[in-house]
């Protein structure tokens, strides 16, 4: 499964017909609920069990390195590594009924993976406390610390992931992969090496023909065409 998703997000990522990614698990019970715990007990070996890791850092560099955004519609529950799959998203948008939380500690494990994406997007103390005490909590608090974006009743949970989806579709591709890009490099850069990376970036985009059009269309009082250029 691993393998196939990092597939699927890098063959979506090179799609020219696809603008955004969206993650979102089979039915209405689950968006991911983390590793089979019987996999790990079926590897051989030290070295298969360490290989056999290593589908978890090619999906979450394929998520990091998509030039377009990716949105996790959590339809259900979100735990484990399904919590750090949707942790390594852009954007999340989540049912009112989802449970999420890292329970590996209630199970002998750690949620080793994952934990880098948590503590780049939680608070110190909040990560230390969902990783430690291993509990669940309501999409509702999830939303409150910033982990969730938006979570909406469950009736309203395919039209709020639909509008989104469409939204990020009718921009111009090319000033996403752009922007997209510039959130992402600057993370680990200096203020100094940030500021001069992004002025780069901003002397690229206002030379962009998708730009040009932008701004052309809102004098002319009408919707942009895109060339993704």
């Amino acid at each position: 499964m691993l393998q196939e998703l990092a597939q699927a997000v890098e063959q979506a990522d090179e799609d020219p017909s696809a603008c955004v990614i969206v993650l979102t698990g089979a039915g209405d019970k689950a968006f991911c609920a983390g590793a089979d715990l019987g996999g790990f007990a079926q590897a051989d070996g030290f070295l298969e069990k360490y290989e056999s890791q290593g589908h978890f850092p090619r999906l979450f560099a394929a998520l990091e390195r998509s030039k377009k955004p990716t949105l996790a519609a959590i339809n259900g529950a979100c735990v484990a590594g399904g919590f750090g799959l949707m942790m390594a998203c852009d954007l999340a948008i989540a049912k009112e009924s989802a449970k999420l939380g890292t329970p590996e500690i209630q199970r002998g494990l750690f949620p080793y993976m994952i934990s880098h994406f948590i503590l780049r997007n939680v608070p110190r103390r909040k990560a230390f406390e969902l990783m430690l005490l291993g509990e669940t909590f309501t999409a509702r608090e999830a939303e409150s610390w910033g982990v969730i974006n938006k979570v909406v009743p469950d009736a309203e949970f395919s039209a709020a992931v639909e509008s989104w989806a469409g939204k990020l579709a009718g921009y111009s591709p090319a000033v996403l992969r752009l922007g997209r890009r510039a959130l992402v490099s600057q993370e680990a850069m200096t203020m100094e090496g940030a500021l001069q990376y992004l002025q780069g970036l901003l002397t690229v985009n206002t030379m962009m023909e998708d730009a040009v059009e932008g701004i052309t269309a809102f004098f002319e009082k009408r919707p942009p065409v895109w060339k993704g250029k």
